[in-house]
């Protein structure tokens, strides 16, 4: 059993990420059904919004604050995590699957030499924790557990649902950090301008092989923009190149839980399905009316994207005008 479960917390720009919440609720609900305690832990300079963490199901968090800190130092936030983990007992550690976390998550297990679980969809508690996570470029799925003493798992994004907060508070213990182990830092990120990322955004239109070739997604991105939405893609989509693995949604790139998720031209293959199903609407464009992207979408057209698309941006237009 667990002693004390420890969850990281990732900022950016002094604001937790929502994966991360994601990963707190996973830690409560894993602190109730093992009777131990919980907490977390945040890395970085200022940090505005920590109070709220509390409304999702931790009440204490620990801020490790240096203003060297605020970007991303693989040397100085690995061994930060591990001397907590060890001074405090954590035995049970939880990341996002962000990529912060694929890479400082292996880097804590190495240092402390305990068994880790990479990318995880469920976890399961009958008497130790079973994870469950995708294999063979996400074709089938495999059960972990972790023998170690101390266990690491990485959770995916948009795959646990946060809920909605409380409005409970968390209290927030600062330490101050000296001489952080710097060899290693981020010196400036930056960020795609008038790109929307697909993890985040509340609609997502997505394009997939019926559209023949890379220059017809510029119809895509004109959906796209007159919505408001970021642009996604099937994984034969970017597998033919013709758009970044950014963009890739289904069980091998992103997984999406926006509130619109609009599919042209995509079939609807098993591991996209598992990546967007979670949409609150889906609407489908797609000429093949036996396409099993039908089976989950909550309105559909049947008929030629080339035809459809044109005259849903025209009407989209319209009604924005008006």
């Amino acid at each position: 059993m667990a002693n004390k479960i420890l969850v990281y917390l990732e900022q950016r720009n002094g604001i937790i990420k929502k994966s991360s919440l994601e990963a707190v609720k996973v830690g409560k609900d894993f602190s109730e059904k093992l009777g131990c305690e919980v907490e977390a832990l945040v890395i970085g300079s200022e940090v505005s919004d920590l109070g709220k963490v509390g409304g999702y199901g931790i009440n204490k968090i620990i801020h490790l604050k240096n203003s060297d800190l605020e970007l991303y130092s693989p040397t100085a936030y690995t061994k930060l995590v591990v001397q907590h983990v060890q001074e405090n007992s954590a035995d049970v550690l939880l990341f996002a699957n962000t990529a912060l976390g694929k890479d400082l998550a292996p880097r804590v297990a190495a240092n402390l030499d305990c068994g880790i679980a990479m990318d995880c969809v469920a976890l399961d508690i009958e008497g130790d924790i079973t994870a469950t996570r995708p294999v063979y470029a996400g074709k089938a799925l495999i059960d972990v557990k972790l023998n170690s003493e101390i266990k690491i798992f990485t959770l995916r994004p948009n795959v646990f649902n946060a809920g909605e907060p409380t409005g409970d508070s968390a209290s927030v213990e600062v330490k101050e950090v000296s001489n952080p182990d710097l060899s290693t830092k981020v010196v400036e990120i930056k960020k795609s301008e008038g790109k929307l990322d697909v993890a985040e955004a509340d609609i997502i239109v997505s394009g997939g092989r019926g559209l023949k070739g890379t220059e017809n997604f510029k119809m895509i991105e004109e959906l796209a923009e007159v919505l408001g939405a970021a642009v996604g893609a099937s994984r034969a989509v970017v597998d033919a190149g013709w758009r970044p693995h950014g963009e890739q949604v289904g069980q091998t790139g992103k997984t999406v839980t926006p509130t619109l998720y609009v599919a042209v031209g995509i079939s609807g293959a098993i591991q996209h399905l598992a990546g967007m199903r979670s949409s609150k609407y889906i609407v489908a464009i797609n000429k093949d009316k036996d396409a099993p992207i039908f089976s989950i979408a909550d309105y559909g057209i049947a008929g030629d994207a080339f035809e459809v698309v044109p005259k849903l941006i025209e009407e989209i237009k319209k009604l924005k005008a008006e």
